[in-house]
């Protein structure tokens, strides 16, 4: 295998580890885990209009964990193309949150997948854009709404 190839592969294999460490920080509420991920002027689209940078993205993304019980964000058919020190990602996403105190009954669910733009930055891959496409969802957002 040349040297190009395991350079690519090994690129794929941290990209696809970032895909799923953002998914486990989001459930743990490890919030300096989640920055840790994002590029300074990281921007997204997770449903509800544009966000930019680091901060921006993790305060929107906590003040809806913050406010509902556990969640549990499923990851699967990663598909990653490195091109150089850029690459692009593609990955469903099958998220359910749990409503806490009050609302314990209600669930919410979302279908859709994850399109990510990365940049290798001293050797470390960060998600610099991210667009959640929102195929179906299912329940009730005011497992959200403050008790």
């Amino acid at each position: 295998m040349d040297t190009l190839n395991l350079e690519t592969l090994l690129a794929e294999r941290a990209i696809h580890r970032n895909i799923m460490t953002f998914a486990r920080a989001m459930d743990a509420r490890d919030w300096p885990a989640l920055e840790a991920l994002l590029t300074d002027d990281a921007s997204a689209d997770l449903g509800m209009g544009d966000i930019t940078s680091r901060n921006n993205i993790v305060a929107f993304i906590q003040s809806f964990l913050d406010r509902c019980g556990t969640t549990q964000h499923l990851i699967g058919n990663v598909v990653v193309d490195v091109d150089g020190d850029t690459a692009t990602s593609q990955a469903y996403v099958s998220d359910l949150h749990l409503g806490k105190g009050d609302k314990s009954h209600l669930t919410f669910k979302t279908l859709g997948e994850y399109h990510d733009e990365w940049v290798c930055t001293d050797g470390t891959w960060l998600l610099a854009r991210r667009v959640k496409d929102n195929r179906a969802t299912i329940g009730s957002m005011d497992v959200f709404s403050s008790e």
